[in-house]
């Protein structure tokens, strides 16, 4: 049955077509016969109980020189016309994010949204994985130098980060010495509010920064994040490069664990981040990606497992 499925992300003319997560979404849903429409998240309107986008008939091909072409915009009621809502608009998880969470989740009665919007809100991806400590690093959530401190003289070497970060931006790794700590942690209160999370530094990540990517529960497919030359930041949007993997019986473990709260929640397209092959650092459940490296390295075809268990669940509340 085609669907009309309106994709709520960042300006297609700035995405790389070529490891792009939602490009790909967008191409396996075009293929299936689905219409797609793209609108970015200050498009969204709200009135008299509807919420609707200035949104753009698209279509996308994979084709660097001319990857996407607009048909005439027009105002789409997302309860009422549109079947599915992709929520890929890229972070910061700021207040804008959250309220685009908002006006979708006044819809989410009527029309799917993937992932589910309240439970975005209520699961940033630093945040919500302390519901799993028991598989995490050692980890501080703090504003406070004097925490920081201790923190790393019990540990010896840590990670700074800000708590809603993402793609691997302002990570800052700490060594013994702690010589620059202090200004670090006055530059994060500086340019952030809320508390900051630090955690032991893992040695292991010199060997890769485990991407799993589970779809409503269940692993479909891994990539080992490599770390580039002179980093220690191994996302793939600062340099590392993807190869191939297996998953170890700990990590195994770990999505089991998850993969039945992923599911309960609506978070049908998530990518949890695995250190060493034991430790749970981040769950992405924003906008997650992966599944095009995990296409070329695997032949797994992730999108389709994406659009299958979408299409199911259209079917199941039609």
């Amino acid at each position: 049955m085609p669907l009309t499925v309106a994709v709520q992300m960042d300006p297609l003319e700035s995405i790389n077509i070529a490891g792009d997560s939602t490009f790909a979404l967008m191409l396996s849903a075009q293929a299936r016969g689905h219409q797609l429409f793209h609108y970015t998240a200050d498009a969204l309107n709200y009135a008299d109980g509807r919420v609707w986008a200035k949104a753009h008939p698209v279509t996308v091909e994979r084709n660097a020189a001319q990857h996407f072409a607009f048909g005439d915009p027009v105002n789409l009621d997302l309860g009422d016309e549109a079947d599915v809502v992709l929520m890929r608009q890229d972070p910061p998880f700021d207040l804008g994010y959250i309220t685009a969470t908002h006006l979708l989740e006044r819809i989410a009665h009527k029309t799917l949204v993937v992932n589910d919007p309240a439970s975005v809100r209520n699961a940033p991806e630093k945040v919500f994985v302390l519901d799993f400590a028991q598989f995490m690093p050692p980890t501080l959530v703090t504003r406070s130098l004097e925490e920081a401190k201790a923190f790393l003289h019990e540990h010896g070497e840590i990670v700074v980060k800000p708590i809603h970060g993402n793609g691997g931006k302002a990570v800052f790794k700490v060594d013994h010495a702690g010589t620059n700590l202090s200004a670090l942690i006055e530059v994060f209160n500086m340019t952030w509010r809320e508390p900051h999370m630090l955690q032991a530094f893992l040695p292991g990540v010199a060997s890769g920064d485990k991407r799993i990517v589970l779809v409503d529960g269940e692993v479909a497919g891994a990539i080992n994040r490599i770390p580039g030359e002179g980093e220690f930041r191994s996302n793939l949007a600062v340099g590392g490069s993807a190869a191939k993997t297996e998953l170890t019986a700990k990590e195994r473990e770990i999505c089991a664990a998850l993969g039945p709260e992923l599911k309960k929640r609506g978070l049908l397209f998530v990518g949890i981040d695995v250190i060493g092959g034991e430790w749970l650092t981040e769950i992405n459940v924003t906008s997650p990606t992966g599944i095009v490296a995990i296409e070329r390295l695997d032949g797994i075809d992730v999108a389709a497992m994406i659009w299958d268990a979408i299409e199911a669940k259209v079917s199941a509340h039609a």
